[in-house]
Order: C-alpha cells, then structure tokens, then sequence
C-alpha cells in the first residue's frame, strides 16, 4: 500500500509543480525533495522526468476522452450534443484544474517540446470528437460548406477561453464551477454564430 501511497503523491507534487513553474522549469530533484522520496523512487516508478509527465496525462486525459465520448455517442440534436460536451469539458476542467493548465501549457509550448509531443495526441482525439459532431450534423445545418473541421477549433477554442477566464475569476482551492446557464448561454452564441 506504501508503494501506491508513494506514486501517487510523486505525481501530485509534480503536477503541482509543472503547474505553477512549468514543466522544463522543474527538475527531478524538487520533485523528489517536494514528495519525501529519493530521485531513485521516482524513476523506480516512472523511469524519466517525461515518464512521468506521460503518466500524468495518461491517466488525467483518459477521464476527460471518456467523458467526452460519451457525451458525443448519446443521441440528441446538436445544441444537445454541444451541450453535453462543454458540460463535460468544463465539469473535467472544473475539477482536475491543474491539469487542464498544465495540458493547455503544454499544447502551447514549441512544436519540438517534450510536452508537446506528448500533449498533442491528446488533444487531437478530442478535436476528432468534435469534428464528428459537425460531420454527423452537416445535413441539418446546411451551411457548413466543408467547415466541420474550422467549427470544431472554434468551439474549443470558445470553451478554453471561458474556462481561462473563469479559473482567473475564481480561488482554486474551492473548484472551478461553470454553471449550466452560463454553458447553454456559450452554447448558443456559438451556434448563433453558424446558423447567421
């Protein structure tokens, strides 16, 4: 049980970390000194400073692609289906707070980073789920003209910035709530956007 308790406290302390500094900006030996462990522990349970940071996005993304599926295989018309996914998107963010900053960090940081690499695979899947939601939808909103793609990172990029937002409105240590109101409101003025 030891061993569990050790791992998991080594990848909340480097998340922590990775959080606040950055990932390049955090070296092996503070993880280490931060989570009570010898550097030896750590990559007795991660190999690398990128092993763990794998781990990390692992087993984070993991949740968020399964609510997203999900939110995506239910049927529904499209308001519903966009609804479903910024609820669960912001539900995700909302309670791995640190994480979704240390995601968007990463997909933002260079094209040649080790985060990036990593990160970067993530966040496509999610697009892709997107995008299906446009392509399944092409016939009833008429106008998309080959843009199922361009809506997608536009919805995205909608439900990033809000989030942004909202994280900075808010202390972290009580949770990050985006109301459903406020979701169905970014909903429509999205689509207001398409239908216009």
């Amino acid at each position: 049980m030891k061993q569990m308790d050790n791992r998991q406290l080594i990848i909340e302390k480097a998340l922590e970390l990775f959080c606040a500094r950055g990932y390049d900006a955090v070296g092996v030996q503070e993880i280490a000194e931060q989570s009570g462990i010898t550097k030896p522990t750590l990559y007795y349970y991660f190999g690398s400073k990128q092993g763990l940071m794998e781990t990390i996005l692992e087993e984070n993304s993991r949740i968020l692609e399964e609510m997203l599926e999900k939110a995506v295989e239910e049927p529904g018309d499209v308001p519903q289906v966009l609804y479903r996914v910024a609820r669960a998107y912001f539900d995700f963010a909302g309670s791995h707070w640190q994480f979704y900053l240390f995601m968007l960090s990463q997909f933002y940081s260079g094209k040649k980073s080790e985060g990036f690499r990593a990160v970067y695979p993530r966040i496509q899947k999610y697009y892709q789920l997107v995008v299906r939601i446009f392509e399944d939808s092409a016939d009833r909103l008429g106008n998309m003209g080959g843009r199922q793609e361009q809506f997608a990172v536009s919805f995205m990029g909608i439900l990033d910035s809000h989030m942004m937002m909202l994280g900075r409105e808010q202390d972290e240590e009580h949770g990050l709530v985006m109301t459903d109101q406020r979701t169905y409101e970014i909903v429509r003025q999205f689509l207001y956007g398409i239908y216009s």
